[in-house]
């Protein structure tokens, strides 16, 4: 069996048994703490360029199958993993997991103790690392270099704006690396959705009337994504918006807050949040590296709404004035609870109202 080394920017060495497509691969290395869902995680947009590390010790037992999918292909740079099963027991396994990471040309590595990088990763904080094979004597230095946010960007989003549904209330996602289940979620909501690239111009997304928008989720730094800034700006100075993951933090920097990156990021499905309009706590799915910060927000122009119960950071807020409501965490789940589903219906009802159509009259 072939054997693999994870070489973290930090000096650590992690050995395992190679899994899946036989290539070196640079990335940021981070965990996720889910016990199911990696085939959601591994299909969703805002983990490319990101090897991934599974903290739960066994992966693959109920394989890979066409429809628990957040996009048309596996999105990470590489996975980590302790125990790989690869004979599923599942009615819906169509590939195993090892297969489907070769046909993706995506590396990884098996056998790795990842309780141990865990450890480190939370040490150190966020760390590049690239998985390479294994060497006696390494005869290069190895490179950590990855690509900018606006280059993974580019490569998970849209090329061309992508129209479905025929509902009566017209939603356009601006996509940075949407999730499926965001769109499917509006679809069940009997709406038109329209699908645009991030780097769509504002005029040409109003020429399509919209009722409402949606900032989708997506990949890296949004910081460097300034350049889209005054488009998000004035679409939610326009529209009612909901901005999701990323989305949440380009409108709060197009507002003028600021954003900071977490030591490890929030990736799991049983993060704990915190109304803060009501004081319940709801658990929710994460996927960030980079968070709002709560001091540079204005409080004259929006309200936090919500509250990550384990180290206080913001995960959404609402303008004070106009229709528009964030969150840092993904309300349509998949994988994860269904705890925050409520405010897709929310945001709904919101457009609708101002549209001056009721839901109630909307699914007769």
């Amino acid at each position: 069996m072939t054997k693999g080394q994870l070489v973290l920017e930090t000096g650590e060495v992690f050995t395992g048994d190679w899994l899946g497509y036989e290539s070196e691969v640079t990335g940021e290395v981070v965990f996720n703490t889910s016990m199911t869902g990696y085939q959601e995680i591994f299909t969703d947009p805002s983990y490319a360029g990101q090897i991934i590390t599974l903290t739960y010790p066994i992966v693959g037992n109920y394989g890979m199958n066409s429809i628990n999918i957040e996009s048309d292909r596996l999105q990470i740079a590489g996975v980590i993993i302790n125990d790989l099963c690869d004979k599923p027991s599942h009615f819906q396994a169509k590939t195993t997991l090892s297969e489907e990471l070769k046909q993706n040309r995506i590396p990884g590595l098996k056998n790795v103790d990842t309780r141990a990088l865990v450890a480190v990763i939370r040490k150190r904080r966020t760390v590049k690392g690239r998985i390479v094979l294994e060497k006696a004597f390494p005869d290069y230095k190895y490179s950590f270099s990855i690509p900018n946010t606006k280059h993974l960007v580019q490569k998970v989003s849209v090329k061309q704006p992508i129209q479905l549904g025929k509902g009566d209330c017209h939603i356009v996602v601006l996509d940075f690396g949407y999730k499926k289940s965001i769109v499917e979620g509006l679809l069940n909501h009997h709406c038109k959705v329209t699908i645009m690239p991030f780097s769509e111009k504002s005029a040409s997304i109003q020429a399509l009337n919209p009722d409402g928008i949606i900032i989708s989720n997506g990949p890296g730094n949004p910081k460097e994504l300034q350049l889209y800034f005054p488009v998000v700006k004035k679409l939610t100075e326009n529209y009612p918006t909901l901005g999701i993951c990323l989305g949440h933090q380009l409108i709060a920097l197009a507002y003028g807050a600021d954003t900071e990156k977490l030591p490890f990021g929030h990736r799991g499905s049983n993060h704990p949040v915190k109304d803060l309009l009501t004081g319940k706590v709801k658990i929710t799915s994460q996927n960030h590296g980079y968070v709002v910060r709560k001091d540079s927000i204005d409080p004259t122009i929006f309200l936090p709404l919500f509250q990550h119960v384990n180290d206080g950071t913001i995960e959404g807020m609402k303008h004070h004035f106009l229709p528009i409501t964030t969150v840092q965490f993904h309300p349509e789940s998949h994988p994860g609870p269904s705890d925050t589903a409520y405010i897709m219906t929310e945001f709904m009802e919101q457009v609708r109202h101002l549209g001056g159509i009721t839901y109630a009259q909307s699914i007769k």
